[in-house]
């Protein structure tokens, strides 16, 4: 029978009843126990469309999660080699993640918004060209791994005998406790009051192993370790008594935790959680400054010529900045002395062929370094316009892997805000690190043609040199300046490199 209904045309009536359970099997359907059947059982028709997994990509060197910024494709929409699937934040860049595969996206894992999402985590579904995407098979597994709250669950029935635990509450006249999850549940389950308890974790939290030592010292009848309490003051009655003494218990060693509809507390703090980019700046700053000896040398440079240089090139619509300068004559000095263009491995220095510049750009997520290729052999025209781009891609989050891992030598010129000078830190494998200061006037003494001395005007500006002293050494390093400052102060010699 089951043969004859597939054959006319009823195969899909046959699989709603066969979706429909027993009841429906009993209520008209009889079907012969044979080989046949269990194979119609088993087809993909009812377990589903295979998929083709769309898997978190390690889209930098140090990228150990992301976060899904934007789906730039709609469950449903075709897709093709090549074509961007979603944008993913790293810890360097917003990056656009490219289909490998072809067919039709037909099921979004991972909303936008999810953050810290592991690398190789499942994402999404892609199933082949012409199959039902409707019915996609979803692994079992699949998933959320990050940290994006889940749904609230939905009410589940009135268990008639179960009692939930008691929750903790804050009374009145205690310092508030910071506990973890897992103390949180150990104390609901089982009564326990950590009010009198010295808190063992990092910023006075309570942690699981200070919850289960009070459990246990509950069970042999030991007395807590009691730390002060603050209790409520009593009701002021008027006394010609003298002022109250200070209290002897010490002060709290956290914050108090503010109380949502209610004024804040002196001491309260909001936590704002960090981006991927600014934990992994945090992480390679640290490392630089406790890992790499910084050395640190400083030169004044007249920057007159160059000044006039760039307002005769905009009188030909040829727009330059200063810095598009200090790259340049970085580059040609960089060129000039070989030694400096180098990077550390932890074992050996390396010195580099190609002369690549990561110029310091801050954006809303923090401080990222794109990289001006082979700048040597550009001139400023090119020098400024790439500038320009890698400074727009940066800020808009667009900067493609390639664009920021590498580099040989890092500027960073925060001349725009008004410093006069500063010290940079150095990004490691890099060698050194070049902070640029503001413009500033200032009157110098100088000798005219007769020998006679005059006080003359003139612009200055402080470079800072920040060096790695395992591979550029002091005299090194002054020499490096001492050209430098040359160069700049001498913008010609610029067009003869």
């Amino acid at each position: 029978m089951a043969a004859s209904l597939w054959l006319s045309g009823g195969g899909e009536r046959l699989v709603r009843l066969l979706r429909a359970g027993r009841s429906a099997l009993g209520a008209g359907l009889s079907l012969p126990a044979r080989p046949g059947w269990r194979h119609l059982h088993g087809t993909r028709e009812l377990l589903g469309t295979p998929g083709i997994k769309l898997l978190m990509p390690a889209l930098s060197p140090t990228m150990e999660e992301g976060n899904i910024v934007k789906w730039l494709k709609k469950e449903g929409d075709t897709v093709n080699v090549g074509d961007a699937l979603c944008e993913i934040e790293t810890d360097k860049a917003v990056v656009t993640m490219e289909s490998s595969d072809e067919g039709i996206l037909a099921k979004i894992l991972v909303e936008e918004g999810s953050k810290n999402v592991r690398l190789g985590s499942l994402i999404g579904l892609l199933v082949e060209e012409g199959q039902d995407w409707k019915q996609v098979e979803v692994p079992a597994d699949a998933g959320v791994p990050s940290s994006v709250a889940p749904p609230a669950p939905a009410p589940a029935p009135a268990a008639p005998s179960v009692s939930a635990p008691p929750k903790l509450q804050h009374q009145p006249g205690k310092l508030q406790v910071r506990l973890s999850p897992a103390a949180r549940n150990i104390l609901e389950t089982h009564g326990l009051d950590p009010s009198n308890v010295t808190p063992t974790g990092p910023r006075g939290i309570f942690t699981k192993e200070d919850a289960l030592k009070l459990l246990q010292e509950k069970k042999e009848g030991k007395p807590s370790e009691l730390k002060p309490v603050v209790s409520p003051a009593p009701a002021a009655v008027p006394s010609p008594s003298p002022a109250p003494a200070v209290p002897s218990y010490p002060r709290p060693a956290i914050p108090p935790v503010s109380t949502p509809g209610q004024p804040a507390a002196q001491g309260t703090f909001t936590e704002i959680p960090a981006s991927n980019i600014r934990r992994v700046i945090a992480k390679r700053l640290t490392e630089s400054k406790t890992t790499i000896p910084h050395a640190y040398a400083a030169a004044d440079c007249v920057i007159d010529a160059v000044l006039k240089l760039r307002k005769e090139l905009a009188k030909d619509d040829i727009k330059v900045s200063v810095n598009d300068f200090i790259i340049k004559a970085t580059a040609v000095t960089l060129k000039q002395m070989p030694d400096v263009n180098v990077t550390w491995d932890g074992e050996a220095c390396r010195r580099l062929q190609s002369i690549d510049i990561s110029i310091a750009v801050a954006t809303d997520r923090g401080l990222i370094t794109p990289i001006i290729r082979d700048v040597a052999a550009k001139g400023i025209k090119e020098i400024a316009a790439s500038a320009k781009a890698l400074a727009k891609k940066a800020r808009d989050g667009k900067l493609l892997p390639e664009e920021y891992q590498g580099g040989s030598f890092s500027i960073s010129n925060l001349g725009m805000f008004g410093i006069s000078g500063f010290t940079a830190v150095i990004n490691p494998p890099q060698a050194c690190i070049l902070a640029v200061g503001r413009a500033r006037p200032e009157l110098r003494i100088v000798e005219d043609e007769e020998g006679n001395e005059k006080l003359e005007q003139h612009q200055l500006m402080t470079v800072t040199l920040s060096s790695d002293g395992r591979v550029v050494d002091d005299e090194l390093a002054s020499k490096f300046l001492e050209t430098l400052k040359a160069n700049i102060e001498n913008p010609m010699r610029l067009a003869l490199n």
